[in-house]
């Protein structure tokens, strides 16, 4: 072998020998990078694998890693509260504005009825009270009868009796008038058909070439409302 063999050989064996030494360096710097990436929970990296200088360190760019997982979740999230809420609460929500405002107006068309009854039914209480109380001796057959069609129920047969057999035969004979005024009355229920109205009634009797006699008293009048007209259903005396 010549000299120059010699030295190519030396030199091929101390590059083997420095190249066997730098394998050796990094299996053994990579197996100590595996044992401490399994230490901590990390996946270990390929074996004499390159560093990625073009990644910054500690950014996750794995889309199936756990902040990909998480943004995911939250935007999933917030679609099933979006969808929950639009599909329930608003609906709910539509529904209970729509009832309340519908009850708001059955309160209200309730109340004006009311009002409305609570009037209609004060004048008829007054005006039939006056009406049922008042006769005079010559013209009673008239007056009774006008006073009647006030009147319905039990209480209108009532009437026609009572007034058929004294009041009428009493004013004839006796010749007995009655004028009767209200001077006021207050309504204590009212509805769209049903009210009840307290009327205070003064009494003016007339009995032959007597004296006239003044009296006052108080009535509890119950009227119903039948075909538009207000018409005494009882008629109690307080």
């Amino acid at each position: 072998m010549t000299g120059l063999e010699i030295a190519e050989s030396s030199s091929a064996g101390a590059d083997a020998e420095r190249g066997g030494q730098c394998d050796d360096q990094t299996t053994a710097a990579q197996a100590a990078s595996t044992a401490t990436a399994a230490h901590d929970g990390q996946t270990p990296s390929a074996p004499c694998a390159a560093a990625d200088t073009d990644t910054p360190a500690g950014l996750d760019t794995d889309t199936d890693g756990a902040p990909g997982r998480h943004r995911r979740l939250a935007t999933t999230t917030r679609h099933v509260r979006w969808s929950l809420f639009s599909r329930g609460v608003l609906p709910c929500a539509a529904l209970g504005l729509a009832v309340a405002a519908g009850f708001l107006n059955w309160v209200d068309g309730s109340a004006r009825q009311s009002a409305v009854a609570r009037v209609a039914s004060l004048r008829a209480a007054s005006d039939s009270t006056a009406a049922l109380l008042s006769y005079q001796h010559d013209t009673v057959d008239n007056d009774v009868a006008a006073a009647k069609e006030r009147l319905t129920g039990n209480f209108k047969d009532a009437y026609t009796s009572l007034t058929h057999d004294v009041v009428i035969p009493g004013a004839k004979q006796k010749q007995v008038s009655v004028t009767a005024t209200v001077p006021a009355a207050a309504s204590l229920s009212a509805s769209e058909n049903h009210a009840v109205v307290l009327v205070f009634v003064d009494q003016t009797l007339t009995m032959g070439n007597q004296a006239p006699s003044n009296t006052a008293s108080s009535v509890r009048v119950t009227l119903e409302n039948i075909d538009g007209r207000w018409l005494i259903s009882q008629f109690d005396p307080i």
